[in-house]
């Protein structure tokens, strides 16, 4: 599998070693990461600043302070693990915990020590995951931003558009002229992007 392009990984792991084998490892395979100490230190830059490209999360299960599955917990209620697959590192007795993070939406965990082809293989699987998540928000974003862009009567018509009214009922509907619908019509398909009514129902669907 091919690296995902322009995409990080983050490693947060306690252990000074596993952090630099890991480094050594991304890079060898042609991976960006940043890595770091604690999972409190992890969480301080997702506050600031929330990755808007494709990443995902290598982390331990067990560290002082706050806990990986604590960190895994927090990214779950702020709706972040799909962007930001997070695969687990853990030792054996850890093995049970990180199962049933993986249930609760945690992509995968690696017991240690673990084999770097495998982890990479992994790695690769949760950024593609990552990319397809970012690409469908952003399209969510510019699809809302165009929404925004419509005036009053151009989401009505739009509605009844997507509704798969004719424009003389459309007309008869809003109380104006079909010349009026057909201009309104017009400037909808050019603001959402769309050549016909077909089209702007399967993008509508999106929100």
């Amino acid at each position: 599998m091919q690296p995902v392009q322009d995409a990080v990984v983050y490693v947060v792991d306690d252990d000074a070693g596993v952090r630099d084998a890991l480094a050594w490892l991304l890079r060898s395979r042609r991976l960006t990461s940043e890595v770091f100490d604690s999972a409190s230190a992890m969480q301080q830059v997702l506050l600031r600043s929330p990755p808007s490209q494709p990443c995902c999360l290598l982390l331990d299960v067990r560290m002082p302070g706050m806990s990986g599955l604590a960190l895994f917990d927090w990214l779950v209620q702020r709706g972040q693990h799909q962007s930001m697959p997070v695969i687990f590192l853990t030792g054996h007795a850890d093995v049970p915990t990180a199962v049933d993070a993986v249930k609760r939406g945690a992509f995968d965990f690696c017991e240690k020590p673990f084999s770097d082809n495998a982890l990479v293989d992994r790695i690769e699987q949760a950024l593609t995951q990552s990319r397809t998540w970012v690409t469908a928000r952003l399209e969510r974003d510019h699809l809302q931003a165009r929404l925004a862009d419509l005036t009053e009567r151009e989401r009505d018509v739009m509605r009844c558009v997507a509704d798969g009214l004719p424009n003389k009922l459309i007309a008869d509907q809003l109380d104006i002229s079909v010349r009026t619908v057909e201009v309104h019509r017009a400037r909808v398909f050019d603001k959402m992007a769309v050549k016909s009514a077909v089209e702007l129902v399967n993008v509508l669907r999106h929100i």
